[in-house]
């Protein structure tokens, strides 16, 4: 039995054998980590839910009641509780921080517990690379759609927009393998250049404001800084690994 002076919340959602709403446990979660007791009701069937949209006059399920006042969704749940909410077009950095702290990670554990500060680097950004392609290579057609709008080789070259995505992983490869420098550096040097000039010119001359293809051809990051450094750091990478390999062995 709840508590006299423990808040009361009614929810409904959907639990049925073939799909349980994740939104309807989420909310059912939030709602008790704020104190709540819930009444937790289940809608089992299509008819029952759809009777339950109909009677409340809503189109989605969960639906949370507090006081006997009709709260909404999960977001509007969050929102309720003071909470943020992200909309559909809302930009965001999540995703390249997630790759780069993965990057150092990767790269701290590869050489622990030495740690050479100049191997540290090279890993970092190779590995960086390696993931970055792999995000691309999720769904290549959708990546080289957002690439296109503002790559300059790109859009002289369409192929050019398939290619970049593996030109990233051969290259991060070979230089966290330490291996074909011949190959992985024009690769770097190549791509990093490009996609450098590309973002300057998109960016900070024509001031557009475009979506970033650096994580995938999905993603919500704003092209920008981050991915001018993207390609600054396969340059700089390019130039370092040519400079220390390549120009002994001329």
């Amino acid at each position: 039995m709840a508590q006299a002076n423990t808040p009361q919340a009614r929810l409904h959602r959907m639990v049925m054998p073939g799909h349980v709403c994740p939104y309807g446990l989420k909310s059912r979660w939030l709602l008790r980590r704020k104190g709540y007791e819930v009444d937790d009701r289940w809608l089992t069937t299509r008819a029952q839910t759809d009777a339950f949209k109909l009677e409340h006059g809503v189109e989605t399920t969960p639906q949370t009641f507090i006081d006997g006042r009709r709260i909404g969704g999960y977001d509007d749940l969050r929102r309720h509780f003071g909470l943020k909410v992200r909309t559909k077009d809302q930009t965001s950095y999540v995703p390249v921080v997630a790759v780069f702290a993965v990057a150092a990670l990767l790269a701290v554990a590869s050489l622990w517990p030495a740690l050479p500060a100049i191997a540290l680097a090279e890993r970092f950004i190779a590995i960086g690379m390696c993931l970055l392609a792999m995000l691309k290579l999720q769904d290549v057609e959708q990546f080289s759609s957002m690439f296109l709008n503002y790559d300059l080789l790109g859009r002289r070259f369409v192929p050019y927009a398939y290619f970049y995505p593996f030109a990233e992983l051969a290259a991060g490869v070979l230089m966290l393998a330490g291996v074909l420098h011949v190959l992985s550096v024009p690769l770097a040097l190549f791509t990093g250049s490009v996609g450098a000039v590309s973002v300057f010119k998109a960016v900070y001359v024509e001031k557009r404001e475009l979506r970033c293809a650096c994580v995938g051809g999905g993603s919500q990051v704003p092209l920008g800084f981050v991915s001018l450094t993207e390609n600054l750091m396969m340059l700089a990478m390019g130039l370092w690994m040519g400079w220390r390999y390549l120009l002994p062995a001329l």
